[in-house]
């Protein structure tokens, strides 16, 4: 099975309720939808020979389809004698539908034939619209410095590693970040994810012909926090606008080691009866990192320019089953991280087809003080500054360890964990520091490797 790590942001992104984008208005017609009758009537009689009798709301909420679409469609099974209405109330719409024997048939045929029973899709054309229209690289949405320098409080200052950056989210073009391990590559990556502006509209399935492809994943299309009116804005949604698309977070998507080939095509998923998008269509409009390159399955130079093509032109062509291709929108900011040196990994014509090569190497000494207390806050461990005056001046010192970005963080966990076994509270002392320092590092003699020993 491909590994593809998933990346939360705990935190909303910048200026979300002033960068939310024009959602699609509710469609009052079936005409409206984009979508032909017959998919939508399957829709519905596989959901009610699933759910059995359903009323009208409780298919709106399976379906994300108005009432006045549902209602044409179902008006039309009534006189096909395929469903017939179990239960009407006082109002026009509290309408309980049922299957005939007839409707249970053919839905037993339409379930068969493919098992999603689901939100209705959006057309392929409609998703190429919106994100065209909600680009990350569009000019308002464009990284500025006191975002980023907001975001790093100096913790990764190394030399030109701040305009460096900055310049490639601000041009759009691809990112690598390379350096010795424990620099804090992944983290910075991580931490540049939350840069992004704004809500995008992500919809909870494509058709392209006979095929739906699901794009909407919960664990990556965040919903918008509700400081920023999240909830006011959904509630809206669920008024007047397309509810088959999802106001969400822009995405961040981590893939890592058991990344391949396989990864970046359509998965079909048998059971479900539809496709599932792969990890780069659903970073659409957000950010793709690709973690520890030059591990994966599939060889880096290849990696690299099966994703350079399709961000040159916009687009990336993907294959059916049966041997048809659909052109899906290209569209996300790409980071990625290696603990190699570019040149072990590139020849020099594709190392210029990446945008920016940035060194992550050790902090300096201010810098590394900066990001201890800030992990001192983080875990909730008081600070002390004789404690740390020895672990830089005895420990490090002494060592000849590296000044990495990921130690403080891995040393206050390990006071925290032996605290908690001894039943007592986390404090950094001399004696707690040295007895973390100790299970980091117990049988790891040699010391950090220089730049120059595996980073050219």
């Amino acid at each position: 099975m491909t590994e593809v790590d998933y990346f939360t942001v705990e935190t909303s992104r910048p200026a979300d309720a002033a960068l939310m984008p024009p959602l699609p208005p509710q469609p009052k017609s079936l005409r409206e939808t984009g979508l032909e009758r017959q998919l939508v009537l399957e829709l519905i009689a596989k959901a009610l020979l699933v759910g059995g009798k359903s009323h009208l709301s409780a298919l709106t909420t399976r379906l994300r389809l108005s009432i006045n679409v549902l209602r044409e469609v179902l008006d039309f099974m009534i006189v096909e004698q395929l469903a017939e209405v179990a239960w009407r109330g006082e109002s026009e719409i509290d309408v309980q539908y049922q299957l005939t024997g007839a409707g249970k048939q053919h839905a037993a045929v339409y379930l068969e034939r493919c098992a999603y029973v689901g939100a209705a899709p959006v057309t392929l054309a409609s998703y190429r619209e919106m994100v065209a229209r909600q680009s990350w690289r569009a000019q308002e949405q464009r990284v500025n410095s006191d975002d980023l320098a907001a975001l790093l409080g100096g913790a990764h200052a190394g030399p030109g590693l701040f305009d460096s950056v900055g310049a490639a989210l601000h041009s759009g073009r691809s990112l690598l970040l390379y350096g010795p391990p424990g620099s804090g590559k992944s983290s910075l990556a991580l931490q540049l994810g939350q840069l992004l502006h704004g809500l995008v509209a992500v919809p909870h399935a494509v058709v392209v012909g006979h095929d739906i492809i699901v794009l909407h994943d919960p664990a990556v299309h965040l919903p918008p926090a509700p400081q920023h009116g999240g909830h006011a804005r959904q509630a809206l949604e669920r008024r007047s606008t397309d509810i088959r698309w999802v106001l969400c977070q822009r995405p961040v998507i981590r893939v890592g080691a058991g990344f391949d080939a396989g990864t970046l095509e359509l998965r079909h998923d048998e059971g479900g009866g539809c496709y599932q998008a792969p990890p780069h269509v659903r970073a659409n409009n957000g950010m793709l990192i690709i973690d520890d390159l030059g591990c994966q399955r599939l060889p880096a130079p290849q990696l690299l320019a099966r994703l350079m093509q399709p961000g040159a032109c916009g687009a990336d062509q993907l294959g059916l089953r049966g041997g048809a291709g659909i052109s899906m929108p290209f569209d996300y900011a790409l980071l990625l991280v290696t603990n190699l040196a570019p040149a072990a990994l590139f020849d020099a014509a594709l190392l210029r087809r990446i945008g920016y090569k940035v060194q992550v190497g050790p902090l300096g000494e201010s810098a590394y003080r900066a990001l201890f207390r800030q992990q001192c806050r983080a875990t909730g461990i008081a600070f002390d500054e004789q404690v740390l005056q020895h672990l830089l001046r005895q420990l490090h010192g002494a060592s000849g360890r590296l000044l990495l970005a990921s130690t403080p963080r891995e040393l206050l966990d390990r006071i925290a964990d032996f605290a908690g076994f001894a039943g007592g509270e986390a404090q950094l002392t001399v004696a707690s520091l040295e007895q973390a320092w100790s299970s980091l590092f117990a049988g790891c003699d040699a010391p950090d490797a220089v730049p120059g020993e595996r980073i050219a």
